[in-house]
């Protein structure tokens, strides 16, 4: 090796000792906005508070922040540096609906302002800008997705985040996914009188959920289709006039993605049309895609995390939330990126119970945060270097 290449090593291996430093010296205050944020959960698009607190934290930090960023009342871009290699690190911060962060959201924001917070005061000799997306409605909302159409991230030349899962898994495999608002109109009447004068749109979604467990048998071995009624009728003596619901459908890639669809709507039309309703699907979002790994920055990341005594878990089910569908996965279609899962020691607990919420915070989710922010914030300084 060159004197010249032994010099970049050296350079590299000081800025990331600085880097895992700083991150150190940042973590008593990163832990009390992950706990702040747990503490007071917001569901997709309704973020303010979260958002307002992420948004100070950075602007504490030196940042520029710019507020409701491209329209998005609890969206925001941070910014520090002005160096030719743009880095996006981007923090989500909804939760779930009854569940509070059993997703673990509230790290993920956390992580996001470790890792910028860290990378900052080293932009000028890394050559890099960071900047912070804070992106909301990822859980249902595609909020990444509005950000894109909007023209955000573009020219990025590499985005990362971690997310909270119950171990440490390295590559994500999200499936593509798409959400639908499912309404059935039919007519009411009295239940025990007249009920041949009513049209049932409870039975539309009998018919539908049966239609759809027998097409489960035609389908990949990998979709998924689930959902949930939220609207079923007011009393036992009255035919429903009309329900609702909401239901997901995955697959391993958009193209396939849409071809499932198109056979699950037809099993809605089947309730309609059996039942005498009036069928409306109104999609929630633009679909979720798939995920493109940036395999240069994905081994980067690996060899960091492992270095600080991380262990990748991968084969085991406890896995598995490396398939989750994320808008993340649209953002890695135009830009490299990465979206690692780190471990909360969790187990049995996994995502989207609320034990999982319970270990997102704690020494364990306390240690994780730390972590990935140092893994990441190296794994930018290899990167850039």
């Amino acid at each position: 090796m060159s004197d010249t290449g032994l010099s970049d090593v050296a350079t590299a291996t000081s800025l990331k000792d600085r880097a895992r430093a700083l991150v150190d010296a940042d973590v008593p205050s990163l832990v009390a906005l992950s706990e702040a944020l747990h503490a007071d959960p917001e569901t997709a698009w309704n973020e303010h508070r979260s958002s307002a607190r992420l948004q100070e934290a950075l602007a504490y930090r030196g940042f520029a922040v710019t507020p409701a960023y491209l329209g998005l009342d609890t969206a925001f871009l941070a910014t520090a540096g002005a160096g030719p290699i743009r880095i996006g690190v981007c923090a989500e911060y909804d939760a779930l609906p009854g569940l509070g962060h059993a997703c673990g959201h509230n790290l993920i924001a956390a992580i996001a302002v470790g890792v910028a917070s860290a990378l900052a005061p080293l932009a000028d000799e890394l050559g890099i800008t960071v900047e912070v997306y804070g992106t909301p409605a990822e859980e249902g909302g595609g909020g990444k997705i509005e950000l894109l159409d909007r023209g955000a991230f573009a020219g990025l030349d590499l985005a990362v985040m971690a997310h909270p899962g119950p171990v440490d898994v390295a590559e994500a495999r999200p499936f593509a996914v798409a959400h639908s608002h499912v309404r059935y109109d039919g007519k009411a009447a009295h239940a025990g009188a007249y009920p041949e004068e009513g049209v049932n749109a409870n039975d539309a979604f009998v018919v539908a959920q049966v239609a759809i467990g027998l097409l489960r048998q035609q389908l990949p071995h990998s979709a998924r289709v689930h959902g949930i009624q939220t609207v079923g009728g007011q009393a036992p003596n009255a035919i429903p006039d009309r329900t609702e619901g909401r239901w997901y459908v995955r697959a391993e890639t958009l193209g396939e993605l849409a071809r499932i669809e198109e056979k699950v709507n037809r099993c809605f039309e089947a309730g309609a049309l059996a039942s005498g309703t009036t069928l409306t699907i109104t999609p929630e979002s633009k679909p979720y895609s798939e995920f493109r790994n940036d395999e240069r920055a994905l081994a980067l990341y690996r060899a960091n995390a492992e270095a600080l005594g991380r262990v990748f878990d991968g084969s085991s089910a406890a896995g598995r939330m490396n398939r989750a569908s994320t808008d993340m996965g649209n953002v890695s279609q135009v830009v490299p990126a990465i979206h690692p899962y780190i471990g909360v020691g969790s187990l049995p607990a996994t995502n989207h119970q609320p034990e999982f919420a319970a270990a997102c915070v704690g020494p364990l989710a306390e240690k994780a945060l730390r972590d990935a922010a140092v893994a990441l914030a190296q794994t930018v300084v290899d990167f850039a270097s």
